[in-house]
């Protein structure tokens, strides 16, 4: 399988790094082995002559259109907030490389990104009407400057058609592990043990959803509504006076910082704080449930066991 990794000038170290070892991991454990899958022929592709890494180190490229690649990836560049990653997006080997991956995804090749990979990948236009899923932090920036992905920023990894999206950092070795399973779960299965990863489907663990709610005054004020109202019930009407707008304003702001609607954000607050009570306090479903503002301990047991139902097919979709 010839797999072309696309690096850009400021290419994230870590994120570049993780890719090639997992391939070569892969490909050396296929020997050890004697699995007989497909070797992985990977070569670091660039759209100018001289490549380096956000730490400055030199990276040695191939030029990238000289090749016919069965599958594309793209790293990170080490821009992690927006003003930064704004101005690199800007560059002119940007546009450079968003007419190679429309070159390659045109020729039939797998097109996957990583991190802020996304980013370069969603420039291109080709992520317009898929599925994709990004870094958590910049999901905001993501939905507003990308309006026609569908992003859901909870998956670790999100395939939709020739199209493979990776979430923050170190999804990286996510995404390779995704490929080489591609051809050879065992060898997949394999490749992970060595390395010492486990299964992470979602990335709604790690994420900080303080960090998201503060960077908007409206949201971050609805939160604060939110939380004082979980024992007593939602009403929109009531969440646009406290915050100020009108539940219009308030509805697209919430979908563009969260991917949440008000009443699905307070549902899932409701939640959040029942597994912490159930985690730290001697009490029962049913009296958790009256705390959190449910009827029953019955809608609670129905919620959460669909919160891990949905955390299983996750799992399972990916593996």
């Amino acid at each position: 399988m010839r797999v072309d990794v696309l690096a850009l000038d400021g290419v994230f170290d870590l994120g570049l790094s993780a890719v090639l070892d997992a391939f070569q991991t892969a490909n050396e454990l296929n020997e050890m082995a004697a699995l007989a899958a497909p070797r992985f022929d990977v070569t670091i592709v660039g759209v100018r002559k001289s490549v380096h890494t956000s730490h400055g180190l030199t990276v040695p490229v191939h030029r990238a259109t000289a090749r016919k690649p069965d599958c594309v990836v793209v790293p990170a560049i080490g821009f992690k907030m927006p003003e930064p990653l704004e101005k690199a997006l800007a560059r002119p080997d940007m546009r450079d490389a968003t007419a190679a991956l429309q070159h390659w995804a045109n020729a039939g090749a797998t097109m996957t990104a990583a991190c802020v990979g996304t980013f370069v990948m969603a420039e291109s236009g080709l992520l317009d009407g898929q599925h994709a899923t990004t870094t958590w932090w910049l999901a905001p920036m993501f939905r507003k400057r990308y309006p026609n992905v569908q992003l859901d920023e909870s998956n670790m990894i999100v395939k939709s058609g020739r199209f493979v999206t990776a979430g923050a950092a170190l999804s990286h070795i996510d995404l390779a592990l995704c490929l080489i399973r591609e051809i050879s779960p065992q060898l997949a299965w394999l490749t992970a043990k060595y390395l010492i990863v486990d299964s992470r489907a979602s990335q709604s663990a790690y994420a900080l959803t303080d960090h998201l709610v503060h960077s908007d005054p409206i949201v971050e004020r609805f939160e604060g509504w939110a939380r004082a109202r979980l024992t007593t019930g939602f009403s929109l009407d009531d969440a646009a006076k406290a915050v100020g707008a009108s539940k219009r304003t308030l509805a697209r702001r919430m979908q563009s910082v969260l991917g949440k609607s008000p009443l699905s954000y307070f549902q899932s607050l409701r939640i959040e704080r029942a597994v912490h009570l159930l985690k730290t306090e001697n009490a029962s479903v049913d009296e958790v449930a009256a705390q959190v503002g449910y009827a029953d301990g019955g809608t609670l047991r129905a919620l959460l066991r669909r919160r891990l139902d949905a955390g299983v097919r996750e799992i399972r979709r990916n593996f």
